[in-house]
C-alpha cells in the first residue's frame, strides 16, 4: 500500500505515464482505464520499456516541466505565502504538491486531444476520400481479409503463395483501419495484378466502411470470437459488421472458415465455406501432421493437388487449402500452387516451433482468442512427447465473455490433459482454474506470480523429450 502510493511519486513517474500513453498508442479512454486500475505505478513497465520517440520526448519534456513547475509553486505558496494565516499556506501548498501525480496524469492528455480533433481527423478524412478514388480506378483484383482473428495470417499466406506469378501488393504488418488502407493506396503504381487488404473491426460499422471504401472482388473471413468488445454489444454485432463484407459481394466470392464455431449462424448455402475437410465442394483427404509441418490432399475440379506447408497443426489445413483455391481461381497453376504453399513457414509468435534444451517449444503467444485456444490443445493432443506441458496467462479484451471464455478455456484444457499447466497470476485466473477442477484435471498445476521471470528462465523448467505449448500474451495494460 505505501509502495504503490510512493509510487506517484517516484522520479521515473513521469516516463511510466509516457509508456502507458504508447502503450495504448495514445489512445486517452483505454490509458485513463489503465491509470485508474493501477495500483502502483513502479511495477507497470513489467514487458517493456519507453521508445524514445520524438512525440514520447516531447511529451516527456511538458510532463517534467509542468510537474516542477506545479512543485515550485506549491513551495511558493508556503514560504511567500497568499493567504493571511500560515496554517492555510501549508495546507493549500501541500494539497497542490500531493495532487500533481493526479493533475498531470488528467492534463497530458489535453494536447492529445486537441491534436486528434483539429489536425489528425481532418487530415485522416482527406486521406480516406483520396484512397477511394485510387481502390476505384485500381485495375488489380482486391482481396479483402477480415475476421476477429487470423487475418493478418491469411494475408501473408495470400501474398506468399500468389506472388511466385502475380504482382502484389499487401497492407503491412497488422495496419488494419482506414487511414492505414489510405497510407497503403497512395504508394500503389497501377501495376499490381493483385491487392490484398487486411480489415480491423474495432467498433460498429468499421468493416462495412472499408468495404465501401475498397470495394473488394473476394472477401476471406478467417474466424469469429470474443476480440475487441469494447465498442461492440454483444459478439453477434462484431458477427454482423463482420459480414458485412459478405453483404457487398452478394455472398459470392466470399470463402468463411467453417471451423469458427460463432460463425455457424452467419453461414449461408452460396458461401465457399474452408474447413480441413473441404473447401466448398474441393475436397481435403490425407492430413498429416508434425513438427516439421502439415501436408495434405487437395481435389480441385478434376485435380490432385499435394499440398506441404511449414505451418503446425490441423487447423491450418483450411486456411492454406482456401489460399491453394483462390490461387488456382486467379490463374495461378497447379505446380505454381503446390511450390507456393512449400515456401510458407509459421510466422513469428504464431505456432512457431523451435527447441529448448532437448524440448519442442511451440510459441503461440500471438494468439488471442477461444477457437486458437481450442486449436493449440487440440495440437498439443495430437503431437508425441514424452511430457506434454501448457502455459498460458489467458485471454485479453474479452469483454463481457471474459468469464465464460475462461471458463471455456479451462475445460479444453482439463479435457487436453496435459502433463503440467502454468497459468500466470492475473484477473481471469481464478476463472480457468476453477473450471479446470470442475472439470477433473488431476495434473500438476502451478501459479506463476512473476511471469517475466518464468519466461527468462525457461530453459531451466523444460527437459529433453517435453512438448511445451505457450499461448498468448497479457501485456502490460492488462490485469
Amino acid at each position: 500500500m505505501i509502495s504503490g502510493l510512493l509510487s506517484f511519486y517516484s522520479s521515473n513517474y513521469p516516463k511510466t505515464l509516457i509508456y502507458m500513453l504508447q502503450r495504448t498508442e495514445y489512445q486517452v479512454m483505454p490509458y485513463l482505464r489503465w491509470h485508474w486500475q493501477t495500483n502502483n505505478f513502479s511495477k507497470v513497465m513489467n514487458r517493456g520499456a519507453l521508445e524514445r520517440t520524438k512525440r514520447a520526448k516531447l511529451l516527456l519534456l511538458l510532463l517534467s516541466v509542468g510537474i516542477l513547475l506545479q512543485v515550485i509553486i506549491s513551495i511558493w505558496i508556503v514560504h511567500l505565502g497568499l493567504v493571511n494565516h500560515v496554517f492555510w499556506q501549508i495546507e493549500i501548498g501541500l494539497c497542490i504538491f500531493i495532487s500533481y501525480p493526479l493533475v498531470w496524469a488528467y492534463l497530458i492528455t489535453l494536447p492529445l486531444i486537441a491534436a486528434k480533433w483539429l489536425v489528425v481527423k481532418p487530415k485522416e478524412r482527406k486521406q480516406v476520400e483520396v484512397s477511394k478514388k485510387i481502390f476505384a480506378k485500381s485495375k488489380a483484383t482486391k482481396i479483402a481479409v477480415a475476421g476477429s482473428y487470423g487475418k493478418t495470417t491469411m494475408k501473408e499466406l495470400l501474398a506468399e503463395v500468389l506472388a511466385g506469378s502475380k504482382q502484389v501488393a499487401v497492407t503491412p504488418a497488422n495496419k488494419n483501419v482506414a487511414v492505414s488502407h489510405a497510407h497503403f493506396a497512395a504508394k500503389l503504381t497501377g501495376k499490381e495484378e493483385v491487392l490484398v487488404i487486411e480489415f480491423g473491426e474495432g467498433k460498429p460499422g468499421d468493416v462495412a466502411n472499408f468495404t465501401k471504401t475498397v470495394r473488394p472482388d473476394i472477401g476471406v473471413i478467417t474466424g469469429l470470437a470474443p476480440a475487441h468488445l469494447d465498442h461492440y454489444a454483444d459478439l453477434n454485432e462484431a458477427g454482423k459488421d463482420i459480414f458485412s463484407l459478405a453483404d457487398f459481394l452478394n455472398d459470392k466470392k466470399v470463402f468463411i472458415n467453417g471451423e469458427s464455431e460463432a460463425i455457424s449462424v452467419f453461414i449461408k448455402p452460396t458461401h465457399n465455406i474452408y474447413t480441413y475437410e473441404a473447401v466448398g465442394n474441393n475436397k481435403i483427404r490425407n492430413v498429416k501432421v508434425d513438427f516439421t509441418g502439415t501436408s495434405f490432399e487437395l481435389d480441385h475440379n478434376g485435380s490432385k493437388l499435394k499440398l506441404a506447408s511449414g505451418l503446425l497443426g490441423k487447423h491450418q489445413v483450411g486456411p492454406l487449402a482456401a489460399v491453394a483455391t483462390i490461387a488456382l481461381d486467379l490463374g495461378l497453376n497447379k505446380n505454381q500452387v503446390e511450390a507456393g504453399i512449400a515456401r510458407t513457414i509459421p510466422f513469428e509468435h504464431r505456432m512457431q516451433p523451435r527447441i529448448l534444451g532437448g524440448a519442442w517449444i511451440i510459441d503461440d503467444t500471438y494468439n488471442g482468442n477461444i477457437d486458437g485456444i481450442r486449436a493449440g490443445l487440440n495440437l498439443l493432443v495430437e503431437l508425441k512427447a514424452k511430457r506434454k506441458v501448457y502455459i498460458t496467462p489467458g485471454l485479453v479484451d474479452q469483454g463481457v465473455e471474459t468469464r465464460a471464455v475462461h471458463e471455456t478455456m479451462g475445460r479444453l484444457i482439463a479435457e487436453a490433459n496435459p502433463d503440467k499447466v502454468v497459468l500466470m497470476r492475473n484477473s481471469v485466473t481464478d476463472f480457468v482454474q476453477t473450471s479446470m477442477e470442475l472439470a477433473g484435471y488431476k495434473g500438476d498445476l502451478r501459479i506463476e506470480d512473476d511471469p517475466l521471470n518464468f519466461y527468462l528462465n525457461l530453459e531451466q523448467f523444460v527437459a529433453a523429450g517435453d512438448l511445451v505449448l505457450m499461448q498468448n500474451d497479457w501485456p502490460d495494460n492488462y490485469y
